[in-house]
């Protein structure tokens, strides 16, 4: 066995592929895009012939690894917390199908949304859909749990839930690795009706799941990750989730806790491993990253005597992400690292990249809208989100993948003209051709504006699936050829590129704009393969 120094997102790859992995399937979105990445890096998933192509989205991504689990193949969807959304139709009917190989879905949380819109907690998800989850608290633990998440997930023949965070996502330690699982051979589902959710199967297979995920709380070997560690001060008691283990451990420097703590790894938690603590001591702690999913559970618990402490009642801030010094307040002990950012450090805004293509073409876009005035245009999730800041000031929206092209659609239903979508070439086929077609139908006025770079680049420069399609895309799904626009988006072009614009604003039908120059960074490291070629 072999050590490597791997990040959380690392651990989890090189897991599954030494786990028997014969597909992984997911759409970039940090802290999980590493994951995906990692595995199509490396050598061993291709001398393996391990799949690992990016799917348009999260949604394709879960039912084409629920499709390779049919086969009887081991296989992992990734995803961030957001993206878990877009999938949860294929994901929590995967828990009533079941699956035929084992099934890894991981959702990447990203608590204090360093790059996100939100900050849910996918354990809620697992609950939801009555599958196991796993929630690693270290890097080996997560290299570890994919084993076992594979083998619960064959056992009990459900997809599995593997939780992890940024903060483990995105940090090194060094991985002792396992010995290799062959990947699983070719084998059809011995019930051939198994994932056909017709009403009177589906009845069949609710309760099927509901004593299935009973069992699985009642499963020593699972809930071996969830374990009591003894101390002698029972004036309270600690509940430790993922982590959060980890946190606590720090302020212990390493040492045992001298109060009692009950370290969690895995849902669902037996209750009476917890309702040790409330036995022993009058007050509990919880610390878990995310929504108080245990705090609320423990809450629920029929008692009059102790106290249940957290972030439902401000012990823990309500938001943002555990770190040392927030566990070490909570538990009423000094702070290891002193202020929490030292006032001298100053936060720097994000910024569209010095060249940027999407600079260009807000810069257009706004001279174009100058004599309609502002609140007209509808933004979505990419680098050019950052067109919502100054110099731009540009554009009035940003909630979900897609959203940019819907919402133009419903806000010209309710009177706005002009009224204009601004979305990204890999979003676009993520989620907004749906929303064009909408708008193709409905004959609504709407001028939508791909700005076309492409790649996927706010996660590094991943492979965009609208490259070179857009056009024939946007044809196909019924936009006239006259009022499907082709500029590029470069500070020459200005004036140009304007009155294309302003052409297609008082257009009272579909038009699409498409606004197309290589991300400078992409195309920068594409010179310089071709550069070392010669």
């Amino acid at each position: 066995m072999s050590k490597l120094m791997l990040l959380g997102d690392e651990a989890v790859a090189q897991a599954a592929m030494d786990a028997g992995l014969s597909g992984m399937y997911a759409y970039p979105g940090t802290p999980s895009t590493e994951i995906m990445e990692y595995i199509q890096a490396s050598r061993v998933a291709s001398d393996k012939n391990i799949i690992r192509e990016w799917s348009a989205n999260e949604k394709t991504a879960m039912e084409a690894a629920l499709g390779m689990s049919y086969t009887g193949k081991r296989s992992m969807v990734a995803m961030k917390h957001v993206g878990l959304n877009v999938a949860a139709d294929g994901f929590i009917n995967s828990a009533m199908t079941g699956v035929n190989g084992g099934l890894i879905v991981v959702a990447a949380d990203d608590p204090s949304m360093h790059s996100s819109q939100n900050e849910q907690d996918s354990r809620f998800y697992g609950k939801f859909a009555f599958v196991p989850t796993f929630e690693p608290s270290s890097q080996q633990e997560a290299y570890n749990m994919i084993f076992e998440a594979f083998e619960t997930s064959e056992k009990y023949k459900v997809p599995v839930l593997f939780r992890i965070t940024t903060r483990l996502a995105h940090s090194r330690s060094a991985v002792e690795q396992n010995d290799e699982v062959k990947q699983n051979d070719f084998s059809l589902p011995s019930e051939l009706r198994q994932f056909v959710l017709l009403p009177a199967i589906a009845r069949k297979k609710y309760k099927g799941l509901l004593a299935n995920y009973e069992a699985i709380a009642n499963d020593d070997k699972f809930q071996k990750n969830n374990f009591y560690i003894d101390g002698e001060d029972k004036s309270f008691g600690i509940v430790a989730c993922g982590l959060a283990y980890n946190y606590l451990a720090e302020n212990c420097r390493r040492e045992k806790c001298k109060h009692p703590v009950i370290k969690i790894g895995s849902y669902p938690v037996r209750e009476d491993l917890l309702g040790r603590l409330k036995e022993e001591c009058d007050e509990i702690i919880v610390l878990e990253e995310g929504y108080p999913l245990v705090e609320e559970l423990m809450r629920g618990y029929p008692s009059s005597s102790y106290k249940i402490r957290g972030r439902l009642d401000g012990s823990v801030p309500r938001d943002g992400e555990l770190n040392p010094n927030i566990v070490a307040k909570a538990l009423g002990m000094n702070s290891l690292y002193g202020e929490e950012v030292p006032g001298i450090v100053r936060k720097r805004p994000p910024s569209l990249c010095k060249g940027c293509g999407h600079a260009d073409m807000y810069n257009a876009l706004n001279t174009a809208l100058e004599e309609h005035g502002p609140g007209k245009v509808f933004s979505d999730i990419g680098c050019y989100t950052l067109g919502a800041l100054p110099p731009f000031n540009a554009i009035n929206s940003c909630v979900d993948m897609g959203a940019s092209v819907t919402m133009a659609v419903g806000a010209a239903d309710g009177g706005l003209f002009p009224s204009v979508a601004v979305i990204g070439d890999s979003t676009f086929t993520h989620s907004g051709m749906t929303g064009l077609l909408d708008a193709v139908i409905k004959k609504s006025p709407v001028t939508i504006i791909i700005s076309d770079n492409s790649t996927t680049g706010m996660t590094g420069g991943q492979k965009s699936h609208a490259t070179n399609r857009l056009e024939s895309i946007c044809e196909g799904l019924g936009v006239e050829k006259e009022h499907i626009r082709v500029i590029i988006p470069l500070r020459k072009n200005h004036d140009e590129n304007t009155e294309v614009i302003k052409e297609e604003l008082v257009y009272k039908g579909v038009s699409v704009i498409i606004s197309q120059r290589e991300c400078i960074q992409t195309a920068a490291r594409r010179r310089k393969k071709e550069r070392e070629k010669k």
